[in-house]
């Protein structure tokens, strides 16, 4: 009898202890799914993009809008979204909107210039306007295509923040194909590195 209940003591405690080392070792594999999963998240998921468009500013420094730009940069209300029933007003003029060398940034000498079209735009309900930007001639291009559309971008955006309605603000890139100087000096492609304000009645 005493045999006997060795032999049962023995059993279940080998069963407990063959028991406790799965429960361990399992939990020891939880632990280290979970720790490989959160890893894998780590190095893809929370990983940002680098980039944008082709051919963005040197050194990266500029970003869309500008000085005090942000604002709705979204597709609607420009270029797909464009009114079908757009008029051009000829013979209104605004100053044109200057950049840097290479650069998207709206600088302070040049936000009274796009504050002046902001102003007119709210007297005006009925107008909406196109921001046409344009490059020098160094570079691509391709390169100044898309440089030309992000300065158009920045002014839509300064704009927007200014509290003009998106949907009345389109852009268009010219990149270097409309110089407004022909030199091939710096005066020259001081010039040429600009938006122009076209306006149109809906």
């Amino acid at each position: 009898m005493k045999i006997a209940e060795r032999r049962s003591v023995n059993f279940c405690g080998m069963a407990a202890n063959l028991w406790e080392e799965a429960f361990v070792k399992n939990r020891l594999f939880t632990l280290t799914v979970l720790l490989m999963a959160g890893m894998l998240c780590l190095n893809t998921g929370c990983r940002r993009k680098k980039g944008g468009l082709a051919g963005g500013d040197a050194g990266g420094a500029d970003s869309i809008g500008g000085v005090g730009g942000a604002g709705d940069l979204s597709a609607e209300g420009w270029d797909a979204g464009r009114p079908e029933n757009m008029e051009l007003i000829s013979g209104l003029q605004f100053e044109n909107v200057q950049f840097e060398y290479d650069s998207t940034q709206i600088s302070g000498s040049e936000r009274g210039k796009i504050e002046a079209v902001a102003e007119y735009l709210r007297a005006n309900p009925k107008v909406g306007v196109i921001a046409e930007g344009h490059c020098d001639e160094r570079g691509s291009l391709e390169y100044n295509m898309a440089l030309g559309e992000r300065r158009a971008l920045a002014v839509r955006a300064y704009l927007i923040g200014l509290g003009i309605d998106g949907g009345i603000i389109q852009t268009k890139s010219y990149g270097e194909e409309k110089p407004l100087a022909p030199g091939n000096d710096e005066a020259s492609w001081a010039q040429n590195r600009r938006v122009e304000f076209v306006f149109y009645n809906y």
